[in-house]
């Protein structure tokens, strides 16, 4: 059975609380209900609710001291207000307090719903307890991807095969390099990262495998290299297709022979090294083209990992930018609480060319920018304007456009077809024929999320 997103109803009305059970539960969603703030407040760290629907005017702790009170342990809670007595101000100063939806009584069930499962997608998922282990501390991830990814580089690390890891820029493939030595049998030794594209090509050399006295000008004594420094644990060849084409001839004989030679010795030093690549580029396209060693490739790929870009675990975008945001309002001592729900919208919304690191950047600016308790969307929009691309074709620019486009409704809305159709302003018969055109599945696009303690969907 599935466990289905646990949603907390909290309403001093006992016959309301039953309606509105009926129709989210009608819906797929698990509920757990309150009947006071009180009473959720003393239950919401045990039932674990990952959005919050409730009444404004309630005796004791109102709607709004609820959210006041969630909102200092969870700012990303999405919290959603039901009430009667609602006005345009009310609303609106509730939203500017970080309130995720405002709605008055009586409601539009599909209306609720539909701001639930939007809430649901930007929600940050629940940490998972494999995430906490010391062999994988630093990886913030809710992805399946990520998860098979992590599980493929905890078997590989038992072995002394050598890894390549391949992905586009900022995904973070030194993360997954540490992992690896991390929960491999030399996690006790040193882990050495060295980035070949950032060394100029005289020095790498002996940066790599060290140098003798005098063995050319400035070398006033013994340098050790990394390899020796490495001796024992893991090094990380990081962007090795950077590496010039006469050095990765002494690279072969090293990972071959298993010892070094420093630039202007007579002797090799035996080294016992796991080595651990990685690049974002193709390095097949460069065997072909002649600037990277075929017996060299073999030699590194091994064992491949890929580590997918962050446009293709969008489930992650939101967990990581609260996480960054986190460690920046101590940076900036800021009193920024979490974002407001268009600023997720966008940012979950974006397909991140510079994956992770770019990422990082925009919630560094925002949150060096940012004035209010909120992150707001038009700091956002200012921090991921990118370059124009490419011309294309009129045609072709309206094909991409509108493909891309309806990939983004259904990754913002989970593969809720409704919910994608009336953002985007078309009846479902339309936005299916549209689906179709495109070859689009909304199943795709369905998430899977842990809610928690015995909440489970009912059978269909």
């Amino acid at each position: 059975m599935k466990r289905a997103p646990t949603v907390m109803l909290v309403d001093d009305d006992s016959d309301l609380l039953r309606l509105l059970s009926m129709r989210l539960k009608a819906s797929g969603l698990g509920v757990v209900t309150a009947g006071s703030a009180e009473e959720a407040l003393a239950t919401i760290s045990t039932t674990r609710p990952q959005v919050i629907i409730t009444d404004l005017r309630m005796s004791g702790l109102d709607g709004m001291a609820l959210f006041d009170r969630v909102h200092v342990d969870d700012p990303a809670m999405p919290v959603i207000v039901l009430t009667a007595h609602g006005t345009i101000p009310d609303a609106v100063a509730a939203t500017q307090r970080g309130v995720f939806g405002y709605l008055t009584k009586p409601y539009d069930a599909r209306e609720l719903v539909g701001l639930v499962e939007r809430a649901l997608s930007l929600r940050p998922a629940l940490p998972q307890t494999r995430g906490e282990e010391p062999w994988r501390r630093g990886i913030i991830t809710a992805s399946p991807r990520m998860e098979a990814l992590l599980s493929e580089a905890r078997l590989v690390a038992q072995s002394e095969a050598s890894v390549l890891i391949q992905g586009e820029s900022g995904t973070g493939k030194d993360l997954i390099a540490r992992a690896l030595h991390q929960a491999s049998p030399r996690s006790e030794r040193p882990f050495v990262a060295v980035n070949c594209g950032a060394i100029p090509e005289q020095l790498l050399e002996s940066e790599l495998f060290g140098h003798a006295k005098g063995a050319f000008t400035g070398a006033i004594g013994v340098h050790k290299g990394l390899f020796q420094s490495a001796d024992g644990g893991t090094i990380l060849l990081d962007e090795i297709g950077d590496m010039p084409i006469q050095l990765q001839v002494k690279l072969l004989r090293v990972l071959q022979d298993k010892e070094v030679r420093p630039v202007g010795a007579t002797q090799t030093i035996p080294v016992d090294v796991r080595v651990i690549s990685a690049t974002h580029q193709d390095l097949e396209a460069g065997v072909r083209a002649g600037t990277f060693r075929e017996d060299l490739y073999y030699r590194l790929n091994v064992v491949a990992l890929h580590v997918p870009p962050l446009r293709e675990r969008r489930e992650d975008i939101s967990l990581l930018a609260h996480h960054f945001l986190r460690e920046l309002v101590t940076k900036y001592r800021r009193r920024i609480t979490g974002y407001t729900p268009e600023a997720m919208e966008m940012l979950v919304g974006h397909d991140w060319p510079g994956n992770v690191r770019q990422l990082i950047n925009v919630v560094e600016q925002c949150c060096a920018l940012t004035t209010t308790s909120l992150v707001p969307a038009r700091l956002v929009s200012r921090a991921l304007k990118e370059k124009p691309s490419e011309m294309l074709s009129l045609a072709a620019a309206r094909d991409r456009f509108e493909r891309d486009y309806l990939i983004d409704l259904l990754k913002l809305t989970s593969g809720h077809v409704a919910e994608a159709a009336r953002i985007a302003g078309r009846n479902r018969t339309d936005f299916y024929r549209l689906l179709q055109r495109h070859h689009i599945s909304p199943g795709l696009f369905k998430m899977r999320a842990d809610p928690g303690p015995e909440i489970v969907a009912p059978e269909n």
